[in-house]
């Protein structure tokens, strides 16, 4: 897994929705928040409602927070529809894993903040409440509410 000051590899890959994105362009607007998942993962489908709410609260100077799918478009879309999300979401190419390859990733979910020149500024590997505070705080709101029950941790 790539580490905090570690440059992060821009790439290319096409929105769920359509189109493509692409990393270098997204910096042009400020940081990116790189949530990597796969829809069979249980630490991921705890995590990602969560990280919806951040999208959510439409903070004005948020990082952009983009999804990274390991799975095929159907698979992904109805991830989304069970899951309730609905930020914008990245197809990773199965045949070569480029992407996840280029961010070291062994296990998910997997997030990185990479800050506006291109480095990582945070990553994390599996589901920490603490970590996942802390990421909400740049969005100026609270990720859990009163009556989460919410695990200190979940490997991914």
């Amino acid at each position: 897994m790539l580490q905090p000051s570690a440059k992060a590899p821009d790439f290319e890959l096409p929105l769920l929705t359509g189109g493509v994105w692409r990393l270098t362009d997204a910096l042009k607007q400020g940081p990116v928040l790189l949530a990597f998942f796969k829809i069979s993962c249980p630490t991921c489908q705890l995590t990602f409602p969560y990280l919806q709410r951040l999208v959510d609260s439409g903070h004005t100077g948020a990082p952009q927070l983009v999804a990274i799918s390991q799975d095929s478009i159907n698979d992904t879309t109805y991830f989304q529809q069970r899951f309730g999300v609905s930020m914008p979401t990245l197809i990773e190419d199965p045949l070569t894993w480029a992407t996840s390859n280029a961010y070291r990733i062994s296990s998910v979910p997997s997030l990185f903040l990479i800050a506006q020149n291109a480095t990582v500024s945070r990553s994390s590997e599996g589901f920490h409440r603490a970590e996942l505070e802390n990421l909400a705080e740049l969005f100026t709101v609270p990720i859990f509410g009163p009556g989460d029950v919410v695990p200190a941790m979940k490997p991914g």
